[in-house]
């Protein structure tokens, strides 16, 4: 689903308006295959529900929908806007062994840690019956929550598949192409976007900036690369990485140049600038679009479109669903997240929400999805041809860790206007503190 959420901090609003999709999806959406039944126990059951930001669940009516073919199940959800908070809590109450949900969430960059480090701490979802479910979902998506030792440790909900969204009012005030094919072919290379940028910022409309910030180009840039942080035997690699390096080198060069509007993502400022036209272009991965409606509002209807990411296809966020090993109803617990995750619910969760299926049934379903509100791009293509060719990416136990801190330092960059190699030494000593 929902952001690397802190990467991409996930920290979804409640969003507006929904993508149309074709007949048979909207009715193969429209039930499901699952019966209604009560609790193993035969009575009424309270499931509890603890994620980060918004997963979409409880907006796109699956609650509602889950307890009326289950009598006798309420949904109780809790969540923390930012992802960071929430896992730094987690890590607490899994220390103590107390004030778990039934269902905890769990980001794409902290998977590796419940993997490697925590798999005692949560349920194999095998004795539920979860390896049955295997076909159902992308290899690496399955592959990335499995357990040394073969433990199903959670189900995925969705991906994060890349794509740059842009102003299509912005760039015409500019005088740049609006065409989405158009601008795919301007921009195929990051040189070739940051060279836009350059013509942008010298026919601008007023207090309007390329792109929000150099933190989200650097974050989208590195989900295009299948080693980022480790390598796949688990050695550290980030500050050798000449991908990363390249991602950072671009991020520095957008900052340098002048074309960022220098906004921290999932700030208050930042939040306030989508409706304000602060920004032309922002990269952005599936589930951003829902976020970019609820702040932008039915004003930006029609102002936004989608095209192709730059440099080729990455995977920016997507999360996990588990069930903690203090869970009360762990059976209960299971056969909710099998439902939620299932490609009619994804499928209609991309509807409702934009967040991409991690589900290949699902995926298969949203082929031909278009989206009103972006100018009816049609997005069910566009991120389902970026799911299709992004990496696979090899995850570490740290991961959201080091994005962190080398997000931190471009922020210093752009804001404060540090030196980059201080910046760069700056997060090597974050890293490193981090780290122990």
């Amino acid at each position: 689903m929902p952001i690397d959420r802190a990467v991409r901090s996930t920290t979804l609003a409640v969003r507006l308006g929904a993508v149309v999709l074709s007949g048979a999806l909207l009715a193969a959406c429209g039930g499901s295959s699952d019966g209604a039944t009560t609790d193993a126990a035969g009575g009424d059951v309270t499931i509890t529900v603890d994620l980060f930001g918004s997963f979409g669940y409880k907006e796109a009516g699956l609650y509602a929908e889950y307890e009326k073919l289950h009598p006798g199940v309420t949904i109780k959800q809790t969540d923390t806007e930012d992802e960071a908070d929430y896992w730094k809590s987690l890590q607490t109450r899994l220390a103590g062994g107390g004030g778990l949900a039934d269902v905890q969430g769990v980001e794409v960059g902290r998977i590796a840690s419940v993997t490697q480090q925590q798999a005692d701490k949560f349920e194999d979802l095998k004795k539920y019956g979860a390896d049955g479910l295997k076909g159902q979902f992308a290899e690496a998506k399955w592959a990335a929550a499995t357990g040394k030792n073969g433990e199903v440790l959670g189900l995925g909900t969705d991906v994060g598949p890349e794509a740059m969204c842009y102003r299509k009012d912005l760039f015409a005030k500019a005088g740049l192409p609006t065409d989405r094919e158009a601008l795919a072919k301007e921009w195929g290379d990051w040189d070739g976007y940051l060279e836009l940028g350059k013509r942008y910022k010298a026919k601008a409309p007023a207090k309007s900036a390329w792109l929000d910030s150099v933190g989200s180009l650097y974050s989208i840039m590195i989900g295009q690369e299948q080693e980022r942080y480790y390598d796949a035997s688990g050695k550290l690699i980030w500050e050798e990485n000449p991908a990363l390096r390249a991602a950072w080198d671009h991020s520095v060069k957008a900052a340098a140049d002048g074309l960022s509007a220098k906004l921290d993502q999932w700030s208050p400022q930042w939040n306030q600038a989508f409706s304000a036209g602060s920004f032309a272009t922002m990269p952005c991965p599936a589930w951003m679009l829902g976020y970019i409606k609820g702040q932008a509002g039915e004003t930006g209807k029609g102002k936004w479109d989608v095209a192709a990411l730059p440099g080729g296809a990455g995977n920016w966020g997507g999360s996990y669903l588990a069930v903690p090993k203090a869970a009360q109803h762990k059976k209960e617990a299971y056969e909710l997240i099998k439902w939620l995750t299932a490609p009619e619910q994804q499928a209609r969760l991309f509807e409702k929400q934009g967040n991409f299926p991690s589900s290949t049934g699902a995926i298969e379903k949203v082929a031909t999805a278009t989206d009103p509100y972006f100018s009816n791009a049609p997005i069910g293509k566009i991120f389902g041809d970026a799911a299709k060719a992004a990496p696979v990416q090899v995850l570490g136990v740290h991961d959201q860790n080091i994005a962190q801190q080398i997000t931190n330092a471009l922020s210093e960059v752009e804001r404060k206007g540090t030196a980059p190699e201080k910046a760069w030494e700056n997060a090597r000593k974050g890293v490193a503190n981090t780290l122990g």
